[in-house]
C-alpha cells in the first residue's frame, strides 16, 4: 500500500531554531551511560514525533531529494572547517538535514520494492558494490590499513554505511524501512558492519575498545590525527558513519565517538580543525536531546573563545528585554514638574497684579496719611500672599526677579508724596474718590491676587 502519509505534507522548518529542539526541554534529567545496542529508548526522539516543533516538513519527494540538503550541508561543512579563526555561524542546511534524519524523514516515502535489498545483499557478500565491483569481504580484508585507497576512493563509503538518502555515488541504493528491519535481523550483516566501522575508525586514528561503543586513541593516532586535521572531506564521512550507526541499530555508539572527538579537538587540541563539524554536525546526529545537551555542555566548558560558542541554550535575557523600561523615575521629579506647570500661569499674573496693587497702595498712602492702618493694609496682604507663593524654593528666584518688594514701593511713594505740590494732592484725592466709586475694578485686582 505504500506510505499512506506520503501525500500529506507537514510544515517545512524555516529557521535553525525550528530544526533544533535540543534545549526545548532542559528540565529533563541527564541520561545514564549508554549501553550496547541502539534504537530508541527513554529520552530519545521518537520516529514519529508527537510534538509539532519536532516534525519535519516539505512536500513528498522522490528518494534523491533528501540528499540536496545533505550536499549543501556537506559543502558548508568543508567550507566551515577551513574558517577556524572566523566566528562560527549555525548552518540552516545542516540543521534541516539533521532534523530530517533524526525524525526518520517524515515526508519521505520509500519508492523501492521491498525485495530490492541491495545493501543487505552487499553485506551478505552476494553482490559487489558498484561501480568498483568489489565485494565486502575483499574490502574488509584487503583495504584495511591501506590508507591511500581509503583516502582517495570515494565510491565505497555509501555502500559501507548506507542511509535513507541518496549520496554522491548514484550506483549506491538508499536504505528502506523494510531493509533496515531485515538488516538488524541478519547477524552476518551486523558482524561485517561492525568490522567496517572498526576499519574506518583505525583509518582516523581511533580504535573501538568494547561492545558498548567506547573508543580510544589507536597506536598510530599521531600520524592519523594530523592527516584528519588536514583532510576536511573526512568530516563528511564521519557524519555519514554516525547517521548509519543510528539507522542500523547502533545509536548508542554515537555519543562515545562524538565525545572522544570533542575532547581531542577542544581539550587536547590534536585535531582543532574538526571542532566546527563536531558541534554543527556530529552532535546533532544524536537523537536523544539529553545526550546532545550533555555533549554541548562539555564542549562549552572547553571552547575558546567562549563568547563564540553558539550551540548552548538560548539566552534568557532576550525574551525579557522589556525589563529595561522598568526603572522607575524619581517620585519627586513628577511632583515638581506638576507643581511648576501649575505655578507658571500664576507667575504670569503675579507681576502685573502685584504692580497694580502696589501702585494702588502707594496712592492710598499719599491720599490718607492720617490712616496708617489703611495705608499698610494692601502692602501687608500683598507681602503675605507673596510670601505664601514664594514658599516653594523653586519660585524664590523668579519672584525676586519679576516684581519689586512692597517695602521699597511704599518708601518711594512716601518720598513722592512729601515732594508733591498742593495741586497734585488735590488731583490725587479726586482720583481716589473715583476709585472708591468703582469697586468692581478693585474686586478684579483681588481676584487676580488669589487666582
Amino acid at each position: 500500500m505504500g506510505n499512506l502519509l506520503g501525500g500529506v505534507g507537514v510544515r517545512e522548518p524555516t529557521t535553525v531554531e525550528d530544526c533544533d529542539s535540543t534545549w526545548q526541554t532542559d528540565s529533563e534529567p541527564e541520561p545514564e551511560e549508554p549501553g550496547p545496542g541502539g534504537g530508541e529508548g527513554p529520552g530519545r526522539e521518537p520516529a514519529q514525533p508527537p510534538e509539532p516543533p519536532e516534525r519535519a516538513g516539505g512536500r513528498p519527494r522522490a528518494s534523491p531529494a533528501p540528499d540536496r540538503d545533505a550536499e549543501a550541508a556537506g559543502a558548508e561543512q568543508e567550507a566551515d572547517s577551513t574558517e577556524v579563526s572566523a566566528k562560527p555561524k549555525r548552518s540552516f542546511y545542516a540543521a534541516r538535514d539533521l532534523y530530517k534524519y533524526r525524525h526518520q524523514y517524515p515526508n519521505f516515502k520509500d519508492i523501492r520494492y521491498q525485495n530490492d535489498l541491495s545493501n543487505l545483499r552487499f553485506y551478505k557478500n552476494k553482490i559487489p558494490f558498484k561501480p568498483d565491483g568489489v565485494y565486502i569481504e575483499e574490502v574488509l580484508s584487503k583495504w584495511k590499513g591501506d590508507y591511500e585507497k581509503l583516502e582517495y576512493s570515494h565510491t565505497y563509503i555509501q555502500w559501507l554505511f548506507p542511509l535513507r538518502e541518496q549520496g554522491l555515488n548514484f550506483y549506491a541504493k538508499e536504505l528502506t524501512t523494510y531493509e533496515i528491519e531485515e538488516f538488524k535481523k541478519t547477524k552476518e550483516a551486523i558482524r561485517r558492519f561492525l568490522l567496517a566501522y572498526k576499519m574506518m575508525l583505525e583509518f582516523f586514528g581511533i580504535k573501538l575498545i568494547d561492545k558498548t561503543g567506547n573508543v580510544a586513541r589507536a597506536v598510530n593516532w599521531q600520524e592519523r590525527f594530523q592527516h584528519l586535521n588536514e583532510s576536511q572531506h573526512n568530516y563528511l564521512r564521519i557524519t555519514r558513519i554516525l547517521k548509519s550507526l543510528g539507522e542500523l541499530g547502533y545509536e548508542s555508539f554515537k555519543s562515545p565517538l562524538v565525545k572522544f572527538i570533542l575532547h581531542e579537538a577542544l581539550v587536547e587540541n590534536t585535531i582543532p580543525n574538526i571542532k566546527q563539524s563536531a558541534l554543527e554536525y556530529f552532535v546533532y546526529t544524536i537523537r536523544d536531546r539529553r545526550e546532545r545537551r550533555r555533549l554541548l555542555r562539555f564542549a562549552q566548558k572547553h571552547y575558546t573563545p567562549s563568547e563564540n560558542f553558539i550551540w548552548g541554550p538560548p539566552r534568557r535575557e532576550q525574551p525579557e528585554g522589556s525589563k529595561a523600561p522598568k526603572t522607575p523615575a524619581p517620585p519627586t521629579s513628577g511632583h515638581h514638574s506638576q507643581t511648576s506647570m501649575h505655578k507658571k500661569p500664576k507667575d504670569s499674573k503675579n507681576p502685573s497684579a502685584a504692580g497694580r496693587v502696589n501702585s494702588k497702595a502707594a496712592e492710598d498712602k499719599k491720599v490718607t496719611p492720617r490712616e496708617p492702618e489703611e495705608e499698610t493694609d494692601w502692602p501687608s496682604s500683598e507681602a503675605g500672599s507673596e510670601a505664601a507663593r514664594s514658599g516653594d524654593p523653586e519660585r524664590e528666584g523668579d519672584a525676586d526677579n519679576s516684581s519689586p518688594q512692597p517695602e521699597e514701593t511704599i518708601a518711594h511713594a512716601l518720598e513722592k508724596k512729601e515732594s508733591a505740590s498742593p495741586s497734585e494732592k488735590d488731583e490725587e484725592r479726586e482720583n481716589r474718590n473715583k476709585d472708591c466709586e468703582s469697586p468692581g475694578e478693585t474686586g478684579s485686582h483681588d481676584d487676580a491676587l488669589f487666582q
